[in-house]
């Protein structure tokens, strides 16, 4: 059976990227990072890992496929949008939000579009 190995976002700025996803995810270098490739994993080697690759490809406006990260309740994910900005994140414009909407978008320094959910909903 398959799995996902590994999620990967294309940057301009590779150790740029790479030092936000450490310090939003917690996440580590797999390997020494390269100008153009790094792969971040948990500490403990769990869970997916996130790849980031040398792109020239511009960020696309609505992207085709985007993490989800989850916190708990809606004052972890208040505080969670309000440490990622304090990080390099930027909220996102979003004119399709549902009246009640349990996700924020953002983007990380390189523009990649993410969300920050709120799983404390029934």
């Amino acid at each position: 059976m398959l799995r996902i190995g590994s999620v990967v976002m294309g940057a301009t700025d590779v150790r740029r990227a790479a030092a936000f996803w450490t310090e939003a995810l917690g996440y580590v270098p797999r390997e020494e990072p390269e100008h153009d490739w790094v792969v971040l994993v948990h500490p403990e080697g769990v869970g997916t890992q996130i790849s980031l690759g040398l792109s020239e490809t511009p960020v696309r406006e609505r992207p085709r496929v985007h993490l989800d990260l989850y916190a708990g309740n809606a004052k972890d994910q208040a505080a969670e949008v309000e440490r990622l900005v304090g990080l390099g994140a930027h909220r996102v414009d979003w004119d399709d939000y549902p009246e009640d909407a349990d996700f924020v978008v953002l983007a990380d320094p390189e523009g990649n579009r993410f969300c920050v959910i709120d799983t404390g909903r029934g």
